[in-house]
């Protein structure tokens, strides 16, 4: 049978955009049909492949627990959702910690730590714990990526909440780690930043605690919390590692450390999607195909 031409045209086109077929979008389609949902199947697909964006935000509530399996719920969940996000509002404005005129993000971060019984005393004169940057960098990444303030707040409290309890243990590791998988791809790069001093250097807070969230624009940096979401944290090793081999030849002329981290913490937006298509098929290549991996 002769190849069909406006097949093929598909095919060329959804693997441009990072499907490898188009059967995988209909197999998402007949996944979130199931009743209940299936969320193993759901961290399985999104391991496998990438979220179509009209999906995205679905599968994330789901996976993450703000939505839950039987559907036909969806629509009462969400109601306690925003019922709980309007009290939790309404309780900061009667205490003053914030005005019509404070940033989202700000909002975002002081009702996640009055709900966590971390509300500081006082606002405007605290200076702000490492966790509490973490968190505004990841929401403010969130932000740009998700409409309406509801389901913001909660992907983001849940996407925090997630990534402390699941992988607080092992993103300590995550630069040995990335160490360890340079070496096998590319030992000169490894030497030249160890001569200089370079690796305790790296931006591994940038990288693995905020998740390149200020690292990566919206559009590249969600198909990589796609992984982490889905179960896997080891997938920002892998976007580290590809970052350093793409900006290798910049990174073998420069031979102070700081200079070195000043350049990565301020990388180039060119070529961000091919970098994580690039990271994603390293990880895959070392990893297989982790389920819940760390």
């Amino acid at each position: 049978m002769a190849d069909d031409p406006q097949r093929n045209f598909r095919s060329i086109y959804y693997e441009k955009v990072g499907f490898r077929g188009v059967e995988e979008k209909k197999s998402l389609e007949i996944l979130l049909k199931d009743v209940p949902l299936d969320v193993e199947k759901l961290c399985t697909f999104s391991q496998r492949f990438p979220l179509p964006s009209m999906y995205r935000i679905l599968v994330w509530k789901v996976i993450l627990g703000i939505l839950p399996p039987h559907s036909e719920s969806h629509c009462l969940v969400m109601s306690f959702r925003e019922e709980q996000y309007q009290d939790v509002l309404h309780a900061l404005q009667v205490m003053r910690f914030v005005q019509d005129t404070t940033p989202q993000v700000e909002v975002f971060l002081q009702m996640y730590q009055l709900e966590s019984g971390k509300l500081p005393r006082r606002t405007g004169t605290n200076q702000l714990e490492p966790e509490d940057e973490e968190y505004l960098a990841i929401a403010k990444a969130m932000e740009e990526i998700v409409e309406g303030a509801i389901d913001c707040y909660w992907l983001i409290k849940c996407f925090v909440n997630q990534f402390n309890t699941k992988y607080g243990d092992s993103v300590p590791h995550l630069p040995k780690s990335l160490e360890h998988y340079l070496n096998l791809e590319d030992s000169r790069l490894l030497n030249h930043l160890k001569s200089c001093n370079a690796m305790s250097k790296l931006p591994y807070n940038l990288w693995f605690k905020k998740c390149f969230s200020g690292c990566l624009p919206e559009s590249s940096l969600q198909r990589v919390w796609d992984k982490v979401i889905s179960g896997s944290c080891k997938i920002l090793v892998f976007v580290a590692m590809e970052i350093l081999l793409t900006y290798k030849i910049m990174l073998m002329g420069l031979n102070k450390a700081e200079s070195i981290a000043q350049f990565l913490e301020k990388m180039p937006q060119e070529n961000t999607d091919a970098i994580v298509s690039k990271a994603i098929d390293l990880w895959h290549k070392h990893c297989g195909t982790p389920m819940h991996s760390v």
